[in-house]
């Protein structure tokens, strides 16, 4: 069993702002707006604030349960409070509602189709692996959780 989730190799914060950083620099060289212009930032603002919150929200609680955020440190329990009660991954949500809410915000089709690679990686990559960790290492009460909670929501 691996002694923690992730060994650093493809860190969620680094897929989500390395996705955000190449959709804009796809945006300087193509600058193709998907949304009206009048809806674009308060649909980006509506998105990001909240996506901010869930973050905060999130990383208090596991600091509270006393298990660490990184998942290049081992965990320590198993989080059923706050948000963690509705989705197994709600910083990953975050991240993506974040990503959503830049794509808006900046009205940028760049930064939107960059959201989908990032989505990719994480779906087959990062939290398949993070779940055969947690599975190994808290066998009945981790498949539990699983059964109960949604990945995302």
């Amino acid at each position: 069993m691996a002694e923690v989730a992730n060994l650093g190799l493809v860190r969620p914060p680094l897929v989500y702002l390395g996705s955000i950083g190449l959709g804009v620099a796809i945006h300087l060289f193509w600058p193709v707006q998907w949304l009206p212009a009048p809806v674009s930032l308060p649909l980006g603002v509506m998105l990001a604030l909240p996506a901010v919150a869930l973050f905060i929200s999130s990383v208090r609680t596991l600091r509270k349960a006393g298990t660490p955020v990184p998942g290049n440190q081992p965990t320590t329990a198993i989080v059923r409070a706050g948000p963690y009660r509705f989705s197994r991954n709600p910083i990953y949500l975050a991240f993506t509602l974040f990503h959503l809410g830049v794509a808006a915000w900046l009205n940028s089709l760049g930064v939107l189709l960059t959201l989908f690679p990032a989505l990719a990686l994480m779906a087959l990559v990062v939290i398949p692996r993070e779940e055969r960790y947690l599975e190994a290492r808290f066998p009945s009460d981790y498949l539990q959780y699983k059964r109960e909670v949604a990945r995302w929501l």
